[in-house]
């Protein structure tokens, strides 16, 4: 039995597919730049970058801090291990392999991403997944599977493929750490990471290219990793870690799109094929459907958030006035039956008593 597919998505997906976009695009020009900045001082750029312009972002949009949850002590191991796996070990290898892959097929492989991704939501995490999700992964891997094969010349050219693919295992850890801490301000988040990950790559990578390239690079970053980044952390809020490592998987199709426009590289018959793939797999992860009667246990956190159903909790005299608003609030217990994903809110376990109308959301 199937159920008719929302005629809207689900709330985040937006912000999910503008993270994707802004990141795929990264892919194409990163390879030209390649030529003349050595792969880890480029990433050093590249987040060094997006942490730069995301402390002016935040100086721009003061007014709208305060609506924010900062972080505080508890987020610091996450936060720490997001900053060592994505920000310093996932983009050096990116680069490194980019410099023997072409363009548009490391932004494919670039889905697998959204496939570990998954997998370790699921496995780690023990986030909720149906059998349209587990196909549509293994639609994605089947593709990235094509796209990294290659049978001739097997020394050659399966290292840089390779180094794409553990890149991609180093941002899956980084999501799911990152979705332990998206209740605090995205920006503060990513500025973060930028800064300390820009730096570190920065300074263990050698001397920065010429003063144009330089600035290329940071301004490359702010826009595609930064902003990106940013809309992802949002997105983790409200999708939470495997269906927005799902939305992701849209990026690389962008980037593979423009290495093609870009960089005149042919279109072999494992690419066409791999593309259709990741087409089928992309989509079939995109219109899941997920309803069933849940319970939410009482507990205490505090993000940004307006009055919804979610949070009808009283305000103490020192809360900030208006909505949305930012303050440490405690959701009572409270059961009831709804679309939803496995968001800051709806982190609850799935076990036999499955509903007929979860089943029924799978296909």
């Amino acid at each position: 039995m199937c159920t008719p597919l929302r005629s809207n998505l689900p709330a985040g997906s937006w912000t999910a597919l503008m993270a994707a976009i802004l990141f795929g695009v990264s892919t194409p020009l990163a390879k030209g730049m390649l030529a003349v900045v050595s792969p880890q001082v480029l990433a050093g750029l590249f987040y060094l970058g997006s942490g730069i312009g995301l402390v002016f972002l935040r100086r721009i949009q003061s007014g709208t801090i305060r609506k924010e949850a900062p972080l505080n002590r508890i987020d610091l191991p996450w936060l720490s291990g997001a900053v060592v796996f994505g920000g310093i070990a996932g983009p050096v290898l990116l680069f490194t392999g980019l410099r023997q892959t072409p363009a548009s097929d490391a932004s494919l492989l670039l889905n697998l991403e959204g496939v570990f991704t998954v997998i370790m939501a699921w496995a780690v995490f023990h986030e909720n997944l149906d059998r349209r999700v587990s196909v549509g992964i293994v639609a994605v891997l089947l593709g990235g599977t094509l796209i990294s094969w290659q049978p001739t010349a097997i020394g050659a050219t399966f290292l840089g493929p390779l180094a794409i693919g553990v890149a991609c295992l180093c941002w899956a850890i980084d999501n799911n750490l990152t979705q332990r801490i998206s209740a605090g301000d995205p920006r503060e988040v990513a500025a973060i990471k930028g800064l300390v990950a820009g730096t570190v790559n920065i300074s263990l990578g050698g001397s920065l290219p010429s003063a144009i390239w330089t600035v290329a690079a940071l301004t490359v970053g702010f826009l595609t990793y930064g902003l990106s980044l940013m809309f992802y952390v949002l997105a983790l809020r409200k999708l939470g870690t495997a269906r927005t490592g799902a939305y992701f998987s849209a990026g690389p199709f962008i980037g593979a799109f423009v290495g093609l426009v870009l960089w005149r590289e042919s279109i072999t018959l494992s690419f066409g094929v791999a593309s259709i793939a990741m087409v089928v797999g992309v989509w079939l992860l995109l219109s899941e459907r997920h309803f069933h009667s849940h319970i939410h246990e009482a507990f205490v956190h505090s993000h940004r958030h307006v009055h919804d159903e979610h949070h009808q909790h009283k305000h103490s005299p020192l809360d900030p006035p208006g909505e949305p608003h930012s303050h440490l609030h405690e959701h009572e217990p409270i059961a009831h039956s709804h679309d939803h994903y496995p968001d800051i809110h709806h982190r609850h376990s799935h076990g036999r008593e499955k509903t007929a109308e979860e089943s029924a959301s799978s296909f």
